[in-house]
């Protein structure tokens, strides 16, 4: 396992360089010139463009640009097009806050999707297994902007609950219990929203894999055996259907940075997702080559995660 581990992470390192040139490369096909976007002054004197340029090395070649990049990036001096503000301490303040919203709608949608998937294929053809396969298809069909956009007119109009931004406007002041629970309010709607089609798609999957799962020989050998159900199910068909979604859990992991861009969108959530996605209007190269590094990054330990989990979920499988 251990050779494994170090083969493994030596081949991601490799491509992560590769990863990383090709990104780089193909960025700077985009039309337009990165010196040429300053939303806040857009009569900018070409002195000043040229002194942009300079400072960024955008005369010099391609690949000159390219290892000024991963040189500052590696000592923290990159600094953003836009502002020229350090691109790590920005990604940093977003990934903080984009985390706690990512790990509350992956807890909802993992601890949700797999009781209904279960229940709904033991109950096959039950009114149960008919009410969450017609509630599911109707979630992964309304697009989450509609949705997200119904919800935020009930939750403040109806309810008088809060739910764009991070927190209340005035309570910076206030004690940490009504921070903590404002805090809570604020995210307990996008997190739902962001969870609500994944909760409908991997329902269905968990339905469909246990359904083929529990016609096995195995398990109907298990059963002739006195076997009680609930070992049946949750020991011997639950951990053979899980091994697909050791794979899905493990390419979850870079949702963190663009899985999130509509909901952070639409509930004005300072996140990663809306980082990147006002670095691209704005042509913030460094900022967009450092997201998509991380990028990379995070779906490469995720693949080293699921490799790691197949083992030990089916020792049969030899790393």
């Amino acid at each position: 396992m251990f050779r494994f581990i170090l083969r493994s992470v030596g081949q991601r390192i490799i491509l992560l360089v590769f990863i990383s040139i090709i990104s780089h490369a193909i960025i700077h096909l985009a039309p337009g010139e990165p010196s040429l976007v300053d939303p806040s002054n857009p009569r900018m004197k070409p002195e000043d463009i040229q002194k942009i340029r300079a400072a960024f090395h955008l005369d010099e070649p391609l690949h000159i640009q390219y290892v000024y990049w991963l040189r500052d990036l590696f000592k923290g001096d990159l600094k953003s097009f836009k502002d020229n503000q350090p691109a790590l301490e920005k990604i940093g303040e977003r990934f903080l806050n984009s985390l706690p919203l990512f790990i509350v709608a992956t807890l909802l949608t993992w601890t949700l999707a797999f009781p209904l998937g279960i229940h709904s294929a033991l109950r096959k053809g039950s009114t149960f297994d008919k009410s969450t396969t017609f509630l599911s298809y109707a979630l992964i069909s309304i697009p989450g902007f509609f949705l997200s956009y119904i919800c935020i007119i009930v939750m403040v109009k109806q309810f008088h609950i809060p739910v764009i931004g991070m927190e209340t406007f005035g309570l910076e002041e206030a004690d940490a219990w009504s921070r903590t629970m404002d805090r809570l309010a604020h995210i307990a709607i996008p997190a739902l929203m962001s969870a609500v089609a994944g909760i409908a798609i991997l329902s269905r999957y968990v339905r469909s894999q246990m359904l083929e799962v529990i016609g096995q020989d195995y398990i109907r050998t298990a059963r002739a055996k006195g076997l009680s159900e609930d070992v049946v199910v949750y020991r011997h068909g639950l951990r053979n259907a899980l091994l697909p979604f050791i794979t899905m859990f493990g390419l979850m992991i870079p949702g963190l940075i663009g899985g999130s861009v509509i909901i952070e969108t639409i509930f004005a959530w300072p996140g990663m997702g809306r980082l990147g996605y006002e670095a691209i209007l704005a042509r913030d190269f460094p900022v967009v080559l450092t997201l998509n590094f991380i990028a990379a990054i995070l779906a490469l330990v995720g693949t080293l995660l699921s490799d790691i989990l197949y083992a030990v979920v089916d020792p049969r499988i030899k790393l």
